[in-house]
């Protein structure tokens, strides 16, 4: 009986599953695995990690996989399709097919239907697919200058937000008139999240080169929003927002509004990641906003798992090969 591998590498974590032809035998989680943000050795770890795991759970060995499909940010880029395919080889025996993260979520919400899907999850994107085939995509251009509504964003821009609501308590000198952050719960939260004990080392922190895990804090921020923290509570909102208008963008270019009378009535469209997942004062803001921007959308209220889509694509790819 072959056996199929779909991995789902992201920012913050590497989901593998195993199936045979027709049913879902076992899935692992491990750290990330993208290239890009953490480096071959990191991404090594965590892909054999999340394989070895997988295999054990399904009473199999790593050698009887048939077809695996991985998908990844950045996986358009030649070096990476190279790194990724490596590192894999060296405990697969098996073909590998490396796709973009947004391929094996288009599969995972809609087959080889039509759609759009918006990924926020590490990073962010909204991709799309119409009726004819034709792709389209927005946002995704990396989390120094884009990657809006992702856990990066968030936790960035609750660090900027939490420190602008203190600035009535600065004196010209730059020191605060208060010793602590006890008046602003979001700020004390994330100040304890990286271990930091005054404000001076905070900014220094979220300044640094290279750039610190901002997307560590979006539970945080989460958790703060939860809790009634109005400043987080905002956030959130903002994330939703642009999550929508990322969409929209997307769903304007593959599904035009004219007279023609080959108009989509509906558009379906998906949310992926652990952004939607995690916090549902994003998903309600994004459902209430891209409605708002277009009536046809038709949202699957689960949030999409992606590497379904990859386990569904390794079993295509085999079976065509086969033929």
């Amino acid at each position: 009986m072959p056996y199929y591998l779909g991995i789902d590498g992201g920012g913050s974590k590497t989901t593998c599953a195993v199936s045979d032809d027709n049913s879902l035998l076992a899935k692992s989680t491990a750290g990330p695995s993208n290239v890009v943000r953490v480096g071959e050795a990191q991404a090594r770890e965590s892909l054999h990690q999340s394989v070895r795991q997988a295999c054990a759970a399904a009473g199999i060995n790593p050698n009887q996989i048939a077809r695996t499909c991985i998908g990844a940010a950045g996986a358009a880029r030649a070096n990476i399709d190279a790194i990724v395919r490596r590192l894999l080889a060296e405990i697969l025996a098996t073909p590998v097919d490396v796709v973009g993260d947004a391929t094996i979520a288009l599969e995972a919400a809609f087959g080889s239907g039509p759609g759009v899907i918006v990924i926020a999850g590490t990073g962010s994107i909204a991709c799309g697919r119409d009726t004819n085939g034709t792709t389209a995509r927005a946002g995704g251009w990396g989390f120094a200058v884009s990657d809006e509504g992702s856990a990066h964003w968030i936790g960035r821009v609750a660090i900027g937000a939490a420190l602008h609501a203190i600035d009535p308590q600065i004196e010209s000198n730059g020191k605060p008139l208060l010793s602590n952050a006890a008046t602003n719960p979001l700020l004390a939260a994330l100040m304890k999240s990286w271990g930091v004990r005054s404000l001076d080392d905070l900014v220094r922190a979220a300044n640094s080169t290279p750039a610190p895990d901002f997307s560590a804090l979006f539970p945080v921020v989460v958790s703060a929003a939860e809790s009634g923290d109005e400043i987080a509570q905002s956030v959130l909102t903002r994330a939703g927002t642009e999550l929508a208008d990322l969409a929209y963008v997307v769903i304007s270019k593959l599904f035009p509004q004219s007279p023609a009378s080959n108009v989509a009535s509906h558009v379906p469209l998906a949310m992926v990641g652990g952004v939607f997942r995690h916090a549902p004062p994003v998903r309600e803001v994004f459902y209430n906003q891209i409605r708002r921007l277009d009536a046809r959308a038709e949202i699957q209220r689960e949030v999409v798992s992606a590497v379904e889509g990859a386990l569904a694509l390794a079993r295509k790819v085999a079976r065509v090969a086969t033929q």
